[in-house]
């Protein structure tokens, strides 16, 4: 922006240069209606709103700006907004805003697990050799390709929850473009990848016989990697438009079909582990078409969705800039647990610590749900607020979700440790086995205790555009906290298989006090101005952005004075000589459906 450019709105008495403005404080708190001449400015709005001097572009836009919140309400974002708790009227209404988005996701979640729990079931029915095989390649699959698919996908979300709260519908539709296309190359190396998985963890001295059926399956999966780079953008799209029970009834509807599928590939094709392969795959290529289908028949891409365009070849470095560190956020907490499995094999009877880690890890899985589903819901909420610059209402819906996880975290150590010796006998009936689980299933609970709040803060961390600071977060809390912490106990002090346990306790204390810290410092104003700069055009115009059409012949009929710094100045001098009583002439107050 240029400097000494400025566009002043001035209604000075007896200075011969009225120009009319609206009010744009509906409903105002003072007697303000449309059937007043004339009022004195300062008792329409509070001093911190009076819009005098205002910057524009440089290349002569005139642009209408206000030091209030894009809503054109009366609603204060200043300091003291800022600083205080949320009323228990707003703390009910966010709270249903969050359920209405978190209640879906959840039962969404469910689903996810029960198509997992689907497949796994048709391995078992196939062979010992065969579940051992398609186990591997899953733990493979979710290292080397889901967890970074689906962490690159989350660098859009961001960029679409602001952009929806800012209604820069365009940038929605290429930003789901841009995120495609990224993921369609991510790909090409986890295809190469998964292609040569039989000599890579041939050198890690794995069974020949099991990596043959891991190796098939995961070759039988290349599809589902496709469905996936098209699937986990199409739901943040959707999300971050606050559309979340479609998802739920897709996925629903998929997961119907997912038995029948498994049967006709499985059993009546003959196909074994390349049917339950291609199963998955064909499941989340339904779950696409489904979406597909729900977006044409109700039109709700339409403001966002202009076709695809060239533009989404370009600019993609601020979706890499968020992208990148999200991805590393994803794959460090996602990565964590898997390495839990390769020490639990290194203990003494590692078939019983082994098997132990996988009911404790899919009981995680289970619980990991509903946290999970309360950090997609806050990171939505927190980026349609600062998008619509409402930085006190992303702050209302920080604590409120952050209040919310610690109800959850209670709810989930009270269930883990009141289960511990029930829970294990549903997966098997080895005494070793269900010792094991019923000693940690307490520690898990603490665990949880950490994790429902740091999940629900990472949430929070996306939704202002702040990925990395999630990643250094979670680097420094299970890698150089965690990790050693767990082998220390678990293989110097002897403690064994539930040192390990208390490795990931230390990394999740330490992981949610330093979340905590960093969202109870946020400047929410400043990530206000970041979603404004992240969101606007990439041009010269971008610093103001550009008046929405349904305002535009509203606004032409307002006067606009462009002055220099110099003539400002000398006229701000000639009010201050003369003491005149700035008012404003009332054309039409402003409604909140105005904007």
């Amino acid at each position: 922006m240029q400097a000494g450019k400025y566009i002043r709105l001035i209604s000075v008495a007896g200075a011969g240069r009225t120009s009319p403005i609206m009010c744009h404080h509906s409903p105002c708190t003072n007697s303000c209606g449309s059937g007043a001449m004339a009022v004195d400015l300062s008792l329409c709005c509070p001093p911190s709103s009076i819009p005098i001097v205002l910057p524009i572009h440089t290349n002569g836009m005139m642009t209408k700006r206000n030091d209030t919140e894009s809503g054109g309400k009366c609603e204060s974002t200043d300091s003291e907004d800022l600083q205080r708790w949320p009323t228990p009227v707003e703390i009910v209404k966010e709270m249903k805003e969050l359920g209405s988005l978190a209640g879906p996701i959840a039962v969404l979640g469910i689903l996810l697990y029960l198509k997992a729990m689907v497949s796994m079931l048709f391995l078992g029915k196939l062979g010992d050799l065969e579940l051992a095989g398609g186990s591997l390649s899953i733990g493979f699959a979710n290292i080397t390709g889901y967890s970074v698919l689906a962490g690159l996908a989350m660098g859009m979300e961001p960029i679409c929850g602001q952009a929806f709260g800012a209604k820069r519908w365009k940038l929605m539709g290429l930003t789901l473009q841009r995120t495609i296309l990224v993921l369609f190359c991510a790909c090409l190396p986890i295809s190469i990848l998964w292609l040569n998985m039989r000599k890579i963890l041939m050198l890690c001295g794995q069974n020949g016989d099991i990596l043959s059926v891991a190796h098939t399956f995961l070759v039988y999966s290349l599809p589902d990697l496709i469905a996936q780079a098209i699937l986990n953008p199409m739901r943040i799209y959707l999300r971050s438009q606050q559309i979340t029970t479609p998802l739920t009834y897709c996925a629903a509807l998929a997961l119907a079909l997912h038995v029948p599928i498994n049967l006709l590939l499985v059993d009546c094709l003959g196909l074994h582990v390349r049917g339950v392969a291609l199963s998955t795959a064909w499941t989340d290529f339904n779950v696409v078409l489904f979406l597909l289908a729900y977006l044409w028949y109700s039109g709700r891409y339409k403001k966002t969705w202009e076709g695809w365009s060239l533009d989404s070849f370009r600019e993609w470095r601020p979706l890499l800039q968020l992208a990148i560190p999200s991805c590393v956020s994803v794959c460090l907490e996602w990565w964590w647990y898997e390495f839990m499995i390769i020490l639990s094999g290194l203990l003494v009877d590692a078939q019983a610590t082994v098997a132990s880690m996988g009911i404790l890890i899919q009981t995680t899985a289970l619980v990991y749900i509903f946290p999970s589903s309360l950090s997609l819901a806050v990171s939505t909420r927190v980026g349609n607020e600062l998008g619509a610059n409402r930085p006190a209402k992303a702050r209302t819906a920080m604590l409120v979700a952050l209040a919310c996880a610690g109800v959850v975290a209670i709810m989930a150590c009270t269930f883990t440790t009141s289960m511990r010796h029930i829970w294990g006998s549903m997966f098997t009936k080895d005494a070793k086995i269900l010792s094991l689980v019923a000693m940690v299933l307490p520690i898990v609970g603490l665990c949880e205790l950490g994790n429902c709040p740091q999940t629900t803060g990472c949430g929070v961390l996306r939704g202002s555009a702040r990925p990395t600071s999630a990643a250094n977060i979670n680097l420094g809390s299970f890698y150089l906290v965690g990790m050693p912490v767990a082998i220390a106990l678990g293989f110097w002090l002897d403690f064994g298989f539930v040192g390990l346990w208390f490795g990931l306790l230390a990394a999740q204390v330490t992981c949610v006090t330093l979340m905590l810290s960093v969202l109870f410092n946020t400047d929410w104003n400043k990530q206000a101005q970041r979603a404004k700069d992240l969101t606007a055009p990439h041009s010269d115009a971008k610093v103001v952005p550009s008046l929405d059409e349904s305002d535009a012949e509203e606004n032409a009929t307002e006067s606009f004075v462009i002055r220099s710094t110099e003539e400002a100045e000398a006229e701000k001098d000639e009010d201050e000589e003369r003491e005149a009583l700035i008012s404003v002439k009332v054309v039409q107050p402003h409604t909140a459906d105005d904007t």
